[in-house]
């Protein structure tokens, strides 16, 4: 009976990639420019909050400054990370599905990257918006790091069960 009810169970490790895919397409469907407002908004904030930890007292000019420099790389950021998550949450359920290795690294990072090209392609209908291929490139470093970070952390949580026993 419990390897019954593990074998229903088994398909639902998926969901979280799926909950992941579905918070990147409605990250796409935004326009140009609300896309832009939310990373700027993001990237205002975290200069403020430095700002207030390293108690530099920086002028309302000198914050729109830095928070105008970093802009870009925390939309690039957020890209990578974004797909550095849907690449373990692929990539853990195949884990668990006995896929390890390079085939393990082929397939999620297949599924993932797939992913990334279409959601490029998507961007090219929402207004404000285009596909980018130089974005793909960043989404597979996330995708990869995030398959490697996982088999990783799963040998060595294997590797320290087997030296127990």
């Amino acid at each position: 009976m419990k390897k019954f009810i593990l074998l229903l169970l088994k398909p639902f490790s998926f969901l979280p990639a799926l909950c992941m895919m579905y918070l990147i397409f409605s990250f796409s469907g935004q326009t140009g420019e609300a896309s832009s407002s939310l990373s700027y908004d993001i990237s205002h904030k975290i200069i403020v909050t430095a700002d207030q930890v390293l108690d530099k007292n920086l002028s309302a000019e000198r914050i729109s400054y830095y928070t105008d420099r970093i802009h870009t790389p925390v939309r690039k950021a957020a890209h990578m990370t974004e797909y550095f998550i849907l690449a373990i949450c692929v990539s853990f359920p195949l884990y668990v599905y006995g896929l390890r290795g390079i085939l393990l690294f082929l397939f999620a990072g297949f599924i993932c990257v797939g992913f990334a090209c279409t959601d490029e392609l998507h961007q090219s209908f929402v207004a404000g918006r285009e596909p980018s291929k130089r974005d793909v490139c960043i989404d597979s470093a996330g995708v990869f790091t995030g398959i490697l970070l996982l088999q990783f952390v799963c040998w060595n949580i294997l590797r320290s069960a087997r030296n127990r026993y």
